[in-house]
């Protein structure tokens, strides 16, 4: 069983991100406020669960959750600022959507860039350690697949429907035959093979 809370007597919301080591896609994140008594057993970091686990925690979770809000930072801001930034500024965007202001963050990781008036705290492996972050784990991811899905109807070559952006051995084919989409993240190392940058414009 995850632990409820940090901080007891404060409104805390977790935060995670979901779709940081992608070649292709937006990143995403989640911030979630649970009430101090939320209870379920089966809640859990979004990695250790099956996909229709996930789906159904995300209806308990939307449901039950006193507030609840997704961030997305695309792959052309990704691009701009790093996906670390990237990472940092949509958890910033979904706590800065929260329709309750929480009094204390718990990111998962070890790093974070200050939310404006809000401390936090960060947790490596969070996800598996604080309800709230498996929360927001699982909504970050959710969300983020059902993109991801969507996107594969537009370019079907490359697999996302199940790789999800990842870089498994089929996307990284897929983009030496077929070249870049407006999703790919072009400062990523796309083709894996120590090229940092690439002209496909003679393909």
């Amino acid at each position: 069983m995850l632990l409820p809370y940090l901080h007891k007597d404060l409104i805390e919301a977790g935060c995670d991100e979901a779709g940081r080591g992608c070649l292709a896609g937006a990143v995403f994140a989640a911030a979630v406020i649970l009430p101090a008594d939320f209870r379920n057993e089966m809640l859990n970091d979004s990695k250790k669960l099956t996909e229709k686990q996930r789906y159904e925690l995300r209806k308990v979770v939307e449901a039950e959750a006193l507030a609840w809000a997704v961030g997305v930072v695309e792959p052309a801001e990704i691009d701009a600022i790093n996906i670390l930034n990237a990472s940092f500024l949509a958890m910033h965007r979904a706590v800065g959507q929260l329709k309750m202001r929480p009094q204390h963050l718990l990111v998962d990781g070890n790093r974070f860039t200050p939310y404006p008036g809000i401390p936090h705290t960060t947790v490596v492996k969070g996800d598996g350690k604080y309800l709230s972050i498996a929360a927001a784990s699982i909504l970050a991811k959710t969300y983020r697949d059902d993109y991801m899905n969507r996107l594969a109807a537009e370019y079907p070559a490359y697999g996302w429907k199940k790789n999800k952006g990842y870089p498994t051995k089929k996307h990284r084919e897929a983009i030496k035959a077929y070249g870049t989409t407006p999703y790919h993240r072009m400062s990523f190392n796309l083709l894996g093979d120590g090229q940092l940058s690439f002209d496909f414009g003679e393909e």
